[in-house]
């Protein structure tokens, strides 16, 4: 089963663009990552800019509308994440508790949707767009 982990560092939705954690801050998160490649269970990561340089596009009436960061309605924004494939949501917890993390940020646990829990149908639509995807 693959998971989610999702950096939530409060604080993070008012950073000015270019602000990145501290060296100290990275050894630390670079030793855990190191944990998650040793253990075989990593299987991507990425740290996010800041909100700040960020945009998002909604759909209010269909139509697509960009407003760009800062998001001052923002209470929660990701910092980062890391996807990782393990045996069980316990499995995938655990490994969350073991992050380094500083007193304001959070890691919310996620599965991702894996094609097997859906019908028939959307396998098969999914299998037609990635046939495509290999060409």
């Amino acid at each position: 089963m693959r998971f989610m982990m999702l950096m939530i560092p409060q604080g993070y939705e008012s950073a000015e663009p270019g602000t990145l954690p501290g060296a100290e801050q990275i050894k630390a998160m670079m030793q855990y990552n190191y944990a998650l490649q040793e253990a075989g269970v990593l299987r991507t990561l990425e740290g996010l800019h800041p909100p700040s340089m960020g945009a998002r596009v909604s759909f209010r009436g269909g139509k697509p509308r960009v407003t760009d960061g800062p998001f001052p309605e923002a209470k929660e924004v990701l910092g980062g994440y890391w996807v990782i494939e393990v045996g069980s949501r316990e499995e995938a917890i655990e490994w969350a508790k073991r992050c380094p993390g500083a007193d304001n940020e959070t890691i919310e646990v996620r599965q991702v949707m894996e094609m097997d829990a859906f019908p028939d149908e959307v396998r098969e639509e999914v299998q037609a767009f990635e046939t495509t995807q290999q060409r």
